[in-house]
């Protein structure tokens, strides 16, 4: 790896969107970290409650096998799925902990090679009922803009079957430099009749710096409650649309899929 790299808190916003059988869209101020989860091994920052309690901290134990060391389950993770050239940085797009409290819906680490290209992408899906599942992304089509598929197998929504198909597409601005400047992760759901969900997470990105950490904890002080509450407003408002409902069904054994 080169350089050490320094980590990133990005403001923008959750988009969603369901096109059947009723229409049903929302959009919320967010804000989530990247992190250089390799340059950080090296040299943590100041600005990041890391393992410990903090206005705004980020956990390894929210990630992964739930251990102290979530960079060496997502290098296990790699090594046992025979991703040997994963060895630039690895980026982690996620929201973090506030005032302690933390649900993270999806997080999608990013495997790159010395040279910066695209490794491999793994989409860290969490439910509600406290259930996690990993899609993992890897292959010569997988790149920045490009899109990238992956069989739908874990429960997330009630009002949404294990069926289908994820697409994604993860988009990464720089600047003139080369420095980060915007990402947006865009996770669409289809099934046999075609698009059924679109959806999308990111923002501008800037420093992580306490300045910018005061920023993010005095516009949203309770960022990922929030979280939590709109998902359920939001079933709420499917349910009295008359939205299918569909049981949860038993989780996969496979706690990663490709």
């Amino acid at each position: 790896m080169s350089a050490v790299a320094s980590p990133w808190i990005g403001f923008g916003a959750i988009w969603h969107r369901r096109l059947r059988p009723v229409e049903h869209a929302f959009r919320y101020r967010s804000y989530f970290l990247l992190l250089p989860l390799r340059s950080l091994r090296q040299q943590p920052c100041a600005a990041l409650n890391r393992n410990r309690w903090g206005p705004l901290s980020f956990q390894d134990r929210d990630h992964g096998d739930g251990g102290d060391d979530a960079l060496a389950w997502f290098e296990q993770l790699l090594q046992s799925e025979g991703i040997a050239d994963a060895d630039g940085e690895v980026w982690l797009q996620t929201f973090p902990r506030v005032f302690g409290h933390v649900f993270k819906p999806v997080s999608f680490w990013y495997a790159h090679r010395a040279d910066g290209s695209l490794a491999a992408v793994v989409a860290e899906v969490n439910n509600t009922f406290g259930e996690r599942h990993a899609y993992l992304l890897a292959g010569p089509e997988l790149g920045w803009g490009r899109p990238s598929q992956a069989r739908k197998v874990f429960h997330v929504s009630p009002f949404c079957g294990v069926s289908g198909e994820y697409r994604f597409r993860f988009e990464r601005l720089t600047t003139a430099e080369g420095q980060p400047a915007r990402m947006v992760a865009r996770v669409d759901l289809h099934d046999t009749l075609g698009p059924l969900l679109q959806t999308s997470v990111g923002g501008a990105l800037a420093a992580l710096t306490p300045a910018n950490v005061r920023r993010a904890l005095f516009g949203m002080p309770f960022m990922t409650l929030g979280v939590v509450l709109r998902i359920h407003w939001q079933a709420a408002r499917l349910w009295i649309k008359r939205v299918p409902y569909f049981t949860k069904p038993t989780a996969p054994q496979n706690f990663v899929s490709r």
